[in-house]
Order: structure tokens, then C-alpha cells, then sequence
């Protein structure tokens, strides 16, 4: 993957106008996984790499009015798909890279991030960047509506050791980037890892 991300630009890019139809059962499991993120009333949450903003609208929910949700993708199409839906009225879209938030230190209360972590050209600073912008304490989640091997049979390929993802790489990952894991759950049919931001 070149560093100015071209490739995941192109790749998003031309398939940002049916991503919601292609995937259109997937709503249900992003609500869950933000429940269990444990975000309150007035929480300030980033939706990192939010593609068409699909975990803005259950973000809004456990947020409420007077918390802040923003969402931000690399991709133009995709921001404008989740305009296109009526996503922007949960929260704020921004155009920006997740390796180099435009945002200040321990802003935020909490990170949630939906098949982000493949798409990373450096996992362990990437994910230093988005401890950067947590308070101590705060939260990350890592999703994928589907788990990892359903994932993998999609594609077309199989499961190795090496895969970052799994429990025995992720974990070492985020401890060397800030985060403590709290949970990891791999299931047929969704994978979510919750961390928390070390103090």
C-alpha cells in the first residue's frame, strides 16, 4: 500500500455508491457493537475510517444530544455516500487520514473503528495516533460485522498465524500502541476487540 493511500482510495472509492446495498443486513451488528462499547450521555466518539457512516446513527444514540460524534474516512465517495444518506445529521464528516488526525491531544472519549485495522499502511503508529487523540481511560473498539474467517472465505484466501488480527498478534499490537485489550471476541458472525487508552 503506497503512503499517500491511493490504492485504498481507488478501491473505496469505486465501490462507495453500493456499499450500504451490498451489505444491508450488516445494520443490526454495528448497533450491538456500539452498545457494548460503553460510551455516555455526552461522550465525544470518533467514527475512524467511517466509509458511509453506518455506526454514526447507534454512535448519536449513546452519545445523545449532547455528546459529539465525528466521523472521518479517507475516501470522498464514501463521505458523500453516508451525506447521501442522512448521516451527516448524527454528526460531523470529516475528509482526513487517521494516520494524522487534525484533532488535539485526549480529545476524545472513545474510538470506533469498522474494518479499519487491514486497511492501516502502519498498525502500531496508526493506532498510536488514535491513542494520541483518547483521554486515559477512554476507549477503542475494532469491528468487522463478520469474524475473521467468515472474512477470509470471502476473499478467497485462509486464515494464517500471521494474520495481525488475530488474539496472539492484535494484542501485543495495541499493548506497544498505547491500549490495554479488555476483550476480543472472534464469532462467525462479527469480531470486535475492545481496548482501553493507558494512562
Amino acid at each position: 500500500m503506497s503512503d499517500d493511500h491511493t490504492d485504498v482510495q481507488e478501491f473505496f472509492g469505486a465501490r462507495a455508491a453500493d456499499w450500504d446495498r451490498r451489505f444491508p443486513g450488516d445494520g443490526p451488528a454495528f448497533t450491538t457493537a456500539v452498545a457494548e462499547c460503553g460510551l455516555r450521555p455526552g461522550d465525544r466518539v470518533l467514527d475512524a475510517g467511517c466509509g458511509t457512516g453506518r455506526a454514526m446513527t447507534a454512535l448519536r444514540a449513546a452519545v445523545g444530544p449532547a455528546g459529539t460524534v465525528l466521523g472521518v474516512d479517507l475516501t470522498p465517495q464514501m463521505l458523500a455516500a453516508a451525506r447521501r444518506a442522512g448521516r451527516d445529521a448524527e454528526g460531523a464528516l470529516l475528509l482526513a487520514d487517521v494516520a494524522r488526525l487534525p484533532l488535539g491531544d485526549e480529545v476524545l472519549d472513545a474510538v470506533f473503528a469498522a474494518g479499519l485495522i487491514a486497511h492501516l499502511p502502519d498498525p502500531g503508529a496508526n493506532l498510536r495516533e488514535l491513542a494520541r487523540v483518547v483521554r486515559p481511560g477512554g476507549g477503542l473498539a475494532l469491528f468487522h460485522p463478520i469474524g475473521r474467517a467468515a472474512l477470509a472465505a470471502r476473499h478467497g484466501r485462509e486464515l494464517t498465524p500471521e494474520d495481525m488480527r488475530a488474539e496472539h498478534n492484535l494484542g501485543p499490537l495495541l499493548t506497544g500502541s498505547g491500549w490495554d485489550m479488555a476483550s476480543y471476541a472472534d464469532d462467525e458472525d462479527r469480531f470486535l476487540v475492545l481496548a482501553v487508552r493507558r494512562p
